[in-house]
């Protein structure tokens, strides 16, 4: 079995999931949502630092994958969300994992099936792949759909697959 965290970048709030995966099953261990304190970036990037880092030292996961960030029209936006979303690859990095990268559309196309899903269709499908979830919000079961694709495309999947193999 394999512990996988997904994260789901954002300054004001970051989604995280996290799964254990073991073979083609997948179950739920945690969810939630790391909202940013404070007035300034810096001090807003040190709280979601701080709050990840609790979550990685709580859940100790094996595996990381996070969202990819998509640039849109607003560059300043899009900075600062590249700014979270690197907090969201250095906590992972820091606990030694490799962090997997996963286009917004390929984590749609993997959990509900088309690339271009809306939120809930997104929650929806996390909830029916992990049955008896209580997600926190959009953002973690973003999060959730992020750890789901990593275990189906990433080092999650090889590594479960090595396990079970040499379980055998």
């Amino acid at each position: 079995m394999i512990r996988v965290i997904g994260i789901d970048p954002g300054l004001r709030n970051t989604g995280w999931g996290v799964i254990d995966v073991a073979g083609s099953r997948i179950s739920h261990v945690a969810n939630g949502i790391c909202c940013s304190e404070g007035d300034d970036l810096a001090t807003r990037l040190l709280s979601l630092h701080g709050q990840l880092t609790r979550v990685m030292a709580t859940y100790r996961p094996a595996a990381a994958a996070v969202e990819q960030t998509f640039v849109n029209k607003d560059g300043a936006g899009t900075l600062k969300l590249g700014q979270a979303r690197g907090i969201a690859m250095l906590v992972p990095a820091q606990a030694g994992l490799v962090v997997g990268e996963y286009a917004p559309n390929k984590v749609k196309k993997t959990v509900v099936g088309v690339g271009h899903a809306d939120k809930g269709q997104i929650a929806h499908m996390v909830r029916m792949q992990l049955p008896g979830v209580e997600i926190d919000g959009p953002d973690a079961a973003d999060a959730l759909a992020i750890a789901i694709c990593h275990a189906h495309h990433g080092a999650a999947s090889t590594l479960a697959a090595a396990i079970a193999k040499a379980s055998a």
